[in-house]
């Protein structure tokens, strides 16, 4: 009976050991450097001018707080992602992947086709391909020019409008992907009952199929926000933050107290407040996906 007893306290233990060099391997390589960059934001770290860092408790937060240029990245930050993501990405691409399953084969392929190739492109080629299309002297102008119709210099009158379009036209083939999945998954006989049944084009949309996916509406918006939270070479290809602070969003004002005004604790401290946002948007997210079981 000791011995069965032994056996069965094993068991759980030994259950363990496959994921135990994987366990380590995260715990060392990115729970080590996490645990590091919490440390340093409790710190006055420098990358130049200071031989030595000392503990400074939430000053780097305090500073952050009293900063309007941080405050001012935070609003920019909220505009940019509700703007780029939360209507942009996630409308745009569940308009394509509708539309898409009604159109010919052709169509479905070019567009296909079109949308991916925006979205497998680097970050940074995107951002330039994108500041060619906006600048003063870009392709967007030439357009308006041969339309007879007034051009600006769109990436210094409305800096983080352009950004925020270029970030929808990455972005957007994600949530077409997402959402022509879904779509592909609602029974047919259950859109032909709507259909039969009077419902026009809008109220089949309304009431029966974003009911049905609602799920993957909720996993979509959570990714895309995450992923739009942390942009930064798009932002940093096309403006730099600029003019001014006008598209100054949190990792690219984060970028510039850490790196180019070497305050390492103190962008280490926003980079911080940064993942708390991500973390705020995820459990508004969790909670919906939660009352959905």
């Amino acid at each position: 009976m000791s011995a069965l007893t032994t056996a069965r306290g094993r068991g759980p233990r030994l259950r363990w050991l496959p994921i135990a060099p994987a366990t380590l391997l995260l715990l060392l390589f990115l729970g080590g450097p996490i645990a590091y960059c919490v440390y340093i934001a409790f710190t006055d770290m420098q990358l130049t001018g200071a031989s030595s860092t000392h503990f400074v408790g939430f000053d780097n937060f305090r500073r952050a707080f009293a900063d309007d240029k941080f405050l001012n990245a935070v609003v920019l930050t909220l505009v940019f992602t509700v703007l780029s993501s939360i209507v942009g990405q996630n409308t745009l691409g569940l308009g394509l992947a509708a539309l898409m399953r009604r159109a010919s084969r052709p169509v479905r392929t070019l567009t296909g086709a079109i949308v991916i190739a925006a979205w497998v492109l680097p970050e940074i080629v995107a951002g330039f391909l994108l500041y060619a299309f906006f600048e003063r002297r870009g392709t967007l102008n030439d357009i308006l020019g041969l339309l007879h119709l007034p051009s600006q210099n769109w990436l210094f009158t409305l800096p983080i409008l352009a950004v925020s379009f270029a970030n929808v036209w990455r972005g957007t083939a994600f949530s077409m992907l997402v959402y022509s999945a879904a779509l592909g998954d609602i029974p047919q006989e259950i859109t032909e009952a709507a259909e039969v049944d009077g419902a026009s084009g809008w109220q089949r949309m309304w009431r029966v199929t974003l009911p049905m996916i609602r799920r993957s509406i909720a996993t979509n918006l959570m990714l895309n926000t995450l992923q739009t939270l942390s942009v930064f070479g798009l932002i940093w290809a096309m403006t730099r933050g600029g003019p001014g602070t006008r598209s100054q969003t949190l990792p690219v004002f984060m970028y510039d107290q850490a790196f180019l005004k070497a305050l390492i604790g103190y962008g280490t401290a926003v980079a911080l407040l940064l993942l708390l946002v991500g973390a705020l948007f995820s459990l508004v997210y969790l909670r919906l996906l939660r009352e959905e079981v």
